[in-house]
């Protein structure tokens, strides 16, 4: 399955796929569709800064 670690790592943190879209400025659908293909390590590193950023503010 493709970007499964960042699909993995977000829901370890708690972190909804909708709620990355939503800081990337992006409809959760387009989101869903672009980890379709694999990412890049720049585009993982990204989401992976978002979603730690995320669970912070969770906490």
């Amino acid at each position: 399955m493709r970007n499964k670690d960042v699909k993995n790592y977000a829901k370890a943190k708690g972190i909804r796929l909708w709620q990355i879209a939503e800081v990337l400025h992006i409809n959760d659908g387009n989101f869903s569709r672009k980890l379709r293909k694999e990412l890049s390590e720049a585009q993982k590193q990204e989401i992976v800064r978002i979603i730690d950023e995320l669970a912070e503010k969770s906490r």
